[in-house]
């Protein structure tokens, strides 16, 4: 019964459904951000005639101050966007090459939420997935999807679960008497 009750916890814990958050948005970030620089490449060439390297570049020579202009807003807004997604692409990478189940783990967010095109049901996710991982079922599925997401929480967020400070405490106690 306390597996089950741990489950439920994690799934309630806040930093769980910002993990859900950001994954469920990834395609459609992507998808903006590569949006957003294709037309800020266009109104460029159409604009001055030139590449946007070609632009900054004598812009930067020229002494010029983009500050407070369209442009300056356009660049701020994707270099956000791409931040983030370099985030979760760091914090992923880390994720399928230092945990212990993160290869399956990778592939199990790579179909649920991360490839460029979206699966049309759990069945063609799980289709896919035995090709790295024998033997899922939907349950499994469902289960190791949330584990996946529980641990790439703990990258992105920092790992903070209650049972690992209970352990870290028995190996190094804290001394609370020469507080």
């Amino acid at each position: 019964m306390k597996k089950k009750d741990q489950i439920i916890n994690i799934t309630e814990n806040p930093l769980y459904h910002d993990t859900w958050k950001l994954l469920k948005k990834y395609r459609d970030v992507v998808w903006s951000l590569e949006l957003s620089v294709q037309q800020v490449r266009s109104k460029f060439e159409i604009e001055y005639g030139s590449s946007i390297e070609e632009f900054l570049d004598s812009i930067y020579l020229a002494g010029a101050d983009l500050a407070g202009s369209e442009i300056e807003h356009h660049a701020k807004c994707i270099e956000r966007s791409y931040q983030m997604l370099k985030l979760l692409d760091t914090a992923i990478d880390l994720l399928r090459n230092k945990h212990k189940n993160g290869e399956s783990y990778y592939w199990l967010l790579h179909y649920s939420f991360l490839s460029p095109q979206q699966m049309r049901n759990v069945e063609e996710i799980i289709e896919k997935l035995r090709l790295h991982i024998r033997d899922i079922s939907f349950r499994t599925y469902y289960r190791r999807r949330r584990e996946a997401i529980d641990a790439l929480s703990s990258v992105l967020w920092g790992y903070t679960s209650k049972d690992s400070m209970e352990i870290l405490e028995q190996f190094f106690p804290v001394d609370r008497g020469s507080k």
